[in-house]
């Protein structure tokens, strides 16, 4: 706690004064958690000082919140970037990150404990602090000012990305709120760019990427292997499952959920707890993308029977504890994608499934399962809506890829096994059952017109996609 007071009173956060007539101030606690290395040591334990800004007004105490954080897949196409051109990735932190951030709203807050002051005195706060709505906002705010200064340009198709490309090089730098990734060949600029960072803030440089957001990283000749094995240790030790049985695959083969399955659960926070952590294990573990998907449809009542097939999840978990996701320094020249749908799968609203995933080079980088948001009145329609979703999705990757100077020059490859959606997607003919979807069929044969998507058949048994719009046995789920 005095550590952390020192701080705040260093950064000049708050002014004590009395409160204006008419203001009212918000409250603030203090709270406290143990920092866990990547093998699950104790690090350190830490105090931080929070303000109940769930008191707060809009419109009073604040306007806009938004600020943006890298995307998974940014993330992930950063690095495959990175390894091909065998540029060195570091990483840095900054501590009391939204503490630097500047308020331009009056907020006035209750003393915390441990601060002096005189009876019926208050903290003007001058600066964002943990907890506050616009925090984050500010603190963005902020970074992007001091990094611009320095010649960097925001990404347009990832506001947390920052690009800078000069006569010396490319430097890269990608922001998660206070976590930065750093990467490229300018080695002089990436030096200015740290020892400027830290003369602003207070930077922690943590070395070469090893641990970012719970990701573990290894690195070696044949590229990078992204892992969540601390983390998935946690998600199982907050099951609680009395036995170690395990299983092959996920999900049952042709078994199908809906809201009245089975009996309410008298308490559903562990439920929603484990299913939300399985959520962000998605990040390196696609193959339970789809399962995931399914349970998370339950969190608001799930039933004893949804409760099941989260268990077979972990207990899929418990047998592929050293499986993660591998990214080679492959070539970076080619966007080949594949997907599939699922149409009427969802017994309760008979809406599709869209699956897919999309491999730059031999690096997957990006995949989803999800539900399309209209129903869909035949397996056309649908299987279309879903190359439209995974065109859209590599247009968003070709263009970021411009952005890092690795154009993609050939035409993305979706491949996709509905013969009519291929179809749909070379042929100006208007059907009377599609006629109601033109505007993914402009989008979708737009962009094959100028070259930029080419639409393939692949054969069903080679549809990689299938593990995103169904469960599948053992045999096909490890193949794909």
């Amino acid at each position: 706690m005095n550590e952390e007071l020192t701080v705040l009173n260093k950064t000049g956060i708050w002014d004590l004064v009395f409160l204006p007539t008419g203001k009212k101030t918000i409250g603030s606690r203090w709270v406290y958690k143990i920092k866990t290395k990547s093998d699950g040591s104790i690090e350190r334990c830490k105090a931080r000082l929070v303000a109940k800004g769930f008191a707060q007004e809009y419109g009073m105490d604040y306007e806009e919140t938004f600020a943006p954080v890298a995307k998974m897949t940014s993330i992930r196409v950063l690095i495959v970037v990175a390894s091909v051109r065998h540029w060195h990735i570091s990483q840095m932190d900054v501590k009391n990150a939204f503490l630097n951030g500047d308020l331009q709203e009056e907020v006035y807050m209750v003393p915390p404990s441990g601060v002096s002051h005189s009876p019926g005195q208050v903290c003007k706060l001058k600066k964002a602090l943990y907890g506050l709505k616009q925090a984050p906002r500010a603190w963005f705010d902020k970074l992007s000012i001091v990094v611009s200064s320095l010649g960097f340009i925001s990404s347009f198709h990832d506001s947390a990305l920052f690009v800078k490309s000069s006569p010396a090089g490319c430097i890269l730098l990608l922001l998660y709120v206070d976590d930065m990734i750093i990467t490229g060949d300018d080695i002089d600029g990436i030096a200015n760019l740290k020892s400027t960072l830290s003369r602003h803030f207070e930077m922690k440089y943590l070395g070469h990427l090893r641990y970012f957001l719970g990701i573990e990283v290894a690195y070696s000749e044949k590229g990078y292997l992204l892992s969540q094995s601390k983390y998935t240790a946690d998600i199982l030790e907050r099951a609680r499952l009395i036995d170690t049985r395990i299983v092959d695959f996920p999900l049952e083969v042709n078994v199908r959920y809906t809201p009245t399955d089975g009996d309410p659960l008298p308490d559903p926070t562990l439920y929603r707890s484990v299913v939300g952590s399985l959520v962000y294990l998605t990040i390196t573990r696609p193959d339970i993308t789809y399962v995931v998907h399914i349970v998370s449809q339950f969190v608001c009542s799930p039933t004893s029977v949804h409760w099941v097939a989260v268990k077979r999840i972990i207990r899929y978990i418990q047998g592929t504890l050293d499986y993660g996701l591998h990214l080679y320094p492959s070539s970076t020249s080619t966007l080949v994608s594949y997907t599939d749908v699922d149409w009427g799968g969802c017994p309760d609203t008979r809406w599709s499934t869209s699956g897919y995933c999309i491999f730059l080079g031999n690096n997957l980088v990006s995949w989803s399962a999800k539900c399309q948001a209209t129903l869909s009145l035949s397996s056309a329609e649908a299987e279309y809506r879903g190359v439209a979703n995974v065109v859209s999705e590599s247009c968003w990757l070709r263009n970021l890829l411009l952005e890092l100077h690795c154009p993609i020059q050939k035409a993305t490859l979706v491949y996709c096994d509905n013969i009519s959606a291929i179809y749909l997607s070379g042929n100006p003919v208007q059907h009377q059952r599609t006629k109601h979807i033109e505007m993914d069929i402009h989008f979708v044969r737009e962009k094959v017109a100028k070259g930029q998507v080419r639409v393939c058949h692949v054969p069903s048994r080679y549809q990689i996609a299938d593990i995103f719009t169904k469960g599948l046995p053992h045999g096909s789920l490890s193949r794909f």
